[in-house]
């Protein structure tokens, strides 16, 4: 199944808001959502989006079958590291396994390197998230390494995978 990723839309707010009350989704997030998430604080989300810098904030809703399924984003990095983006994604529960986030996943680099002199987009997962792993592997990146005792979620002290996509040719 392929997807279309699109600018975020203030009315998309109750799409996004049903997505993100789905706690095996935020479990696997970093921290800072709300539950439950209200239709208010995906308006907000979106907003700020919409306001962020286009030249460090590649922000998207991924649509499948004229809905709104989920989210992918690229931010730009600072300093020595203005040249790389991390990737940040999610996709509904009812749309898991269909190929939609490694479609985006691969579209959004594939925007991000024609359109900006960004090198590297990499991405961290939780290392025991076998299916987030798979989507950056089916769409092009490489593990590159094992982040121990990287981050504590929910009380617990994990592991997380580091994997990354560089441009073609660089």
């Amino acid at each position: 199944m392929h997807c279309v990723l699109r600018l975020w839309r203030v009315e998309d707010a109750d799409d996004l808001a049903a997505i993100l009350n789905d706690r095996e989704i935020l479990d696997n997030l970093r921290d800072g959502l709300p539950f439950p998430y209200t239709p208010r604080d995906a308006e907000t989300f979106i907003t700020s989006l919409l306001a962020a810098d286009p030249g460090r904030v590649y922000a998207f809703a991924v649509t499948a079958e004229g809905s709104v399924v989920g989210s992918i984003s690229a931010v730009r990095r600072e300093n020595i590291h203005f040249r790389t983006a991390e990737l940040g994604f999610y996709i509904a529960r009812p749309f898991w396994g269909r190929g939609l986030a490694s479609d985006a996943a691969s579209q959004l680099c594939a925007h991000v390197f024609q359109r900006t002199d960004i090198l590297r987009v990499f991405a961290e997962c939780f290392a025991e998230n076998a299916a987030s792993c798979r989507v950056l592997e089916k769409a092009g990146f490489q593990l590159e390494g094992v982040l121990r005792s990287s981050a504590v979620k929910l009380g617990r002290v994990r592991d997380t995978k580091l994997y990354a996509r560089v441009r073609a040719g660089d």
